[in-house]
């Protein structure tokens, strides 16, 4: 089945316009770029200061604003609509991700630029990103298929936002709990292994496994929205 660019423009564009006008969910991309700012001011950081607050730029603008525009179109009763209209699952998914897709990485572009965070291989880091960005849309879009409202959206996606921003920190624990070697196979956390592996001097061979087991992470999350979202169909 061909995938209808004008279907997904036309997604985009409702999206964006829905966006724009819910201050409530657009005031959250001043976050990070304003602690970006702060940080900026202070002077050199480290790395780990660097991808605290990248992590805390993926998850609330990927999973925080992914996961409001599902629950707001579940709120209005659009959703079904769309699940009745002849757009496939892969043009509204595309299509409504395409938004949060774009101002994730523009807020995380912007918040790099004021920390003064410079990979010593852009490309590596790129496809990092990328990666990574799918993750967390993924993550919001289920978390907003769960959700009844925007309000619920909010309160259910705050824990994960909690345990991918904060959790930037859990390397520092590992040696006291052993348990904590589980949550080292999270996106945000291979993401910083990835990083500094880069700055040694590391390029995509180097990396290899970390991209992998973000994949990984990509692949289960979306297959678990599909099921999901046929789920939503049928109800």
């Amino acid at each position: 089945m061909m995938i209808s660019l004008k279907r997904m423009n036309a997604i985009l564009v409702k999206d964006f316009k829905d966006f724009s006008r819910n201050l409530a969910v657009s005031t959250i991309l001043i976050l990070p770029i304003g602690l970006g700012i702060m940080y900026g001011q202070t002077g050199p950081n480290s790395l780990e200061a660097n991808f605290l607050l990248i992590n805390l730029a993926f998850v609330m603008v990927a999973t925080f604003v992914q996961c409001c525009l599902i629950a707001e179109e579940k709120e209005k009763n659009t959703l079904r609509g769309l699940m009745l209209s002849p757009a496939s699952t892969a043009e509204i998914i595309g299509g409504k991700s395409l938004l949060t897709f774009i101002l994730t990485m523009l807020t995380v572009i912007i918040t790099i630029f004021f920390t003064d965070y410079r990979p010593a291989n852009m490309g590596v880091i790129a496809v990092a990103f990328i990666l990574t960005v799918f993750f967390y849309i993924g993550f919001g879009t289920l978390l907003g298929l769960f959700s009844k409202s925007v309000l619920e959206a909010s309160v259910i996606v705050m824990p994960v936002v909690t345990v991918f921003s904060l959790g930037s920190f859990l390397p520092a624990f590992v040696d006291q709990y052993p348990i904590a070697k589980i949550g080292m196979y999270l996106p945000n956390i291979q993401l910083i292994e990835l990083a500094v592996i880069v700055e040694q001097g590391g390029g995509f061979g180097d990396v290899l496994s970390e991209l992998l087991i973000i994949l990984a992470w990509v692949v289960v999350l979306f297959l678990l929205t599909r099921v999901m979202y046929r789920k939503k169909m049928i109800d």
